[in-house]
């Protein structure tokens, strides 16, 4: 099977010039943990999905390849307040 969300973290880290480690700082994701999801050896958990979306301003559903628009949907009120 085809590890089309890693692929596309490793593409969207690199379009926005981060390492590994800065995804880490900017996220809390352990590096290693990070370097997991990138080679398919892990799937990121739904709060992983939704922080990595923030970091790389897109949807959840354009980096697991449901959507090939990268542009995120507009977010709702709750999630506005949240932030």
């Amino acid at each position: 099977m085809e590890n089309f969300y890693g692929n596309r973290l490793r593409q969207l880290r690199l379009k926005k010039g981060y390492t590994q480690i800065k995804v880490q700082m900017q996220t809390g994701i352990d590096q290693s943990d990070y370097s997991k999801l990138e080679t398919g050896k892990r799937y990121p958990s739904f709060q992983q999905a939704q922080e990595l979306s923030r970091l790389y301003d897109t949807s959840i559903d354009y980096i697991f390849g449901i959507t090939d628009e990268p542009k995120p949907y507009p977010r709702s009120e709750r999630m506005k307040k949240e932030e």
